[in-house]
């Protein structure tokens, strides 16, 4: 199974919501995991708020460290807007250019979760439409 890799400095806002739209929107065809370089210590309340009301729960999810062994395996990583303080990796890597949407207030994170939505559901589909070309076996 095809797996991406999210990452944003604190693992605690963006690339959380990007995991959440994309496991939920690829139904097993895809997955994704998210990791930060310097992870908070709990998701933040506002994206927690934004996506539940979407009806996505991300309440329980805790910042993880990118570590090495998550790059095994990965098709792709996104970074999602950390410029200079974004890892290397050693896979295929985009950065979205995102907002941090820290200490913002909600009405400027629904837009930032807006377009990771978007951005999410593209994605899926162009990997969805590769896998269909190329089969992997």
């Amino acid at each position: 199974m095809k797996t991406v890799l999210f990452i944003c400095v604190h693992n605690s806002g963006r690339s959380q919501m990007a995991e959440a739209f994309f496991n939920g929107l690829a139904v097993g065809k895809a997955r994704a995991i998210s990791a930060g370089s310097q992870p908070a210590d709990k998701v933040s309340p506002v994206a927690v708020e934004a996506m539940r009301e979407v009806g996505i729960d991300i309440s329980r999810n805790k910042p993880k460290l990118l570590t090495l062994e998550m790059m095994e395996g990965i098709e792709k990583a996104i970074t999602m807007g950390c410029e200079e303080t974004c890892p290397v990796t050693t896979v295929e890597t985009e950065d979205w250019g995102l907002e941090d949407p820290k200490d913002k207030p909600i009405e400027e994170v629904r837009l930032i979760r807006d377009k990771i939505k978007r951005r999410v559901e593209n994605l899926i589909k162009g990997m969805i439409n590769t896998s269909a070309n190329n089969p992997v076996k």
